[in-house]
């Protein structure tokens, strides 16, 4: 048994160094600071989120997506993506720079 509710899944990085992650399974997502410490648990309106990312003009909007398959009976938002104000900004993702495969 893990510490937190929820399997890990898809992460972002906001500009404090927070790691945000999906708590699948729970329908929640978590962040935790760059010590490791859980400081925040926001609890969503599915079950199974599956992938968290910043957006908007501001990077202050975090758009959480959900898993459909397997989703429990009545979870009518799953398969959705939901949009949060995050209250930090996010950083951007940046593009791979390497070299690409042959």
């Amino acid at each position: 048994m893990t510490q937190h509710p929820g399997r890990p899944d898809g992460a972002a990085i906001d500009v404090d160094g927070g790691y945000w992650t999906c708590a699948n399974d729970a329908g929640r997502l978590h962040r935790f600071t760059p010590e490791g410490k859980l400081d925040r648990s926001v609890m969503l309106p599915f079950a199974k989120p599956s992938m968290c990312s910043f957006g908007g003009d501001d990077m202050r909007t975090l758009l959480v997506t959900s898993i459909g398959a397997g989703a429990p009976d009545g979870d009518d938002l799953a398969g959705t993506v939901v949009m949060l104000d995050a209250g930090v900004a996010g950083m951007a993702q940046q593009r791979f720079a390497g070299v690409a495969a042959s």
